[in-house]
Parts: structure tokens; C-alpha cells; sequence
């Protein structure tokens, strides 16, 4: 695989020295920093990111170098991504990474209707995660779990892969956050009570 000079996204240096220090912190050589849009909900397109090793990139993904950081991106997902910005959030209350895309996502049909989910809150999420979230997810080592529901919030553990990442929070943001409020009417928030200090292993393999 060759670095390309072209650069499909941008990142912020700010965003920058948030993703090296947390590369630092896996204490495993070359890192890359993984991003592709993963599909498309009621809110626009969803997106995972994840530390790789060199030799698990695909030699047919895009590669580009950001600072020392090299960023690996689908084929598939570079025009969709082609102008954005990956920074860090200015909201405090949902600190971390987000992903600023000029191109719009026009959401997938079979998504604009919530899920046929059946019981209390709890149950319905538990279903939710089971069912749609965690089979999607399962393929990169991870997995998410509900801890409870506190009135109106519902409280995550992300487990294997997902554990211990410092990219989780952004996972969680764009994906599994977007699922549970679109079809569980009765939660407004998702707070990630993950112990991820814990984590052994933050990257897909």
C-alpha cells in the first residue's frame, strides 16, 4: 500500500494530539487510524473508527498521512467522506471526538421506522443491542450491554474491542447513541459507563 498525497478528510490539531496520545497509550507500533462510514440512520451516515495494525489494513484502502498518523479509508467510503473534519467536540457535555461531513446522507428507508421492540425500556433496549447493534459491531470485537436505566438515560457498557478505546466515544455518538433514541422514545440520553481503563484490547483485529 502506497500514502497518498491527496487527503480526503482533514483532521484538526487539537483532534490530532487527542488520536497520537491515545495511540501512545496501546503501546503497539504503528498504528493506524482506521474511519469508514459504517451505513446510514434517521440522523445521516454513522461512522466507526478504530486503531489498526499495519498488517491487518486492507493494501486496497485508501492510505493518507495526517502528522505521522496514518488514516486508512474504504474505497467505498472515500467520496462520502471526501472534505470532512475529524475534531474534537466543542458540546461538554459529550466530549470526545466527532466527525464533521459537508456531504449529506440520505437515510436508508428500511431505517426511517423504528424497530418492532416488545416490553419495559429495559427490555426494549435489551433487544435493541442484541438483536441490531451488537451483531453489527461483533465483527470488530466488540459488543455493548446495558447497565440500567435511570429515568430518561440509559447507561452502556462497551465491552472487548470497544473497551478500553479511545475512539469509543464516538462509536457510541454516532451509532449506538442515534439507535436506542430513534427507537426508544422514552430515553433522551446515552451516557457510556464503560470502565475503560479496564480495556485490554482498543482496536480491531
Amino acid at each position: 500500500m502506497t500514502t497518498t498525497t491527496e487527503n480526503i478528510i482533514s483532521i484538526s490539531d487539537a483532534a490530532l494530539e487527542q488520536i497520537l496520545a491515545l495511540r501512545e497509550q496501546e503501546n503497539v507500533p504503528d498504528l493506524h487510524l482506521g474511519l469508514r462510514i459504517a451505513g446510514v440512520g434517521v440522523n445521516g451516515f454513522q461512522y466507526e473508527t478504530a486503531f489498526l495494525r499495519a498488517e491487518d489494513v486492507d493494501p486496497d484502502h485508501h492510505l493518507e498521512d495526517h502528522g505521522g498518523l496514518p488514516v486508512t479509508i474504504p474505497t467505498d467510503s472515500i467520496d462520502n467522506l471526501r472534505g470532512a473534519e475529524l475534531d474534537l467536540s466543542s458540546d461538554p457535555a459529550a466530549p470526545g471526538l466527532v466527525l464533521r461531513n459537508p456531504n449529506p446522507a440520505t437515510p436508508q428507508l428500511e431505517g426511517d421506522a423504528p424497530i418492532e421492540l416488545e416490553g419495559t425500556v429495559e427490555e426494549r433496549i435489551t433487544q435493541l443491542l442484541d438483536r441490531h447493534i451488537n451483531p453489527a459491531i461483533a465483527s470488530h470485537g466488540g459488543y455493548a450491554a446495558l447497565a440500567g436505566v435511570d429515568g430518561e438515560t440509559a447507561h452502556l457498557e462497551l465491552g472487548g474491542g470497544c473497551q478500553g478505546c479511545g475512539l469509543a466515544a464516538m462509536t457510541l455518538r454516532q451509532g449506538i447513541e442515534t439507535a436506542i433514541l430513534h427507537n426508544i422514545p422514552e430515553i433522551t440520553e446515552v451516557v457510556d459507563v464503560t470502565d475503560h481503563a479496564a480495556g485490554t484490547n482498543p482496536f480491531y483485529v
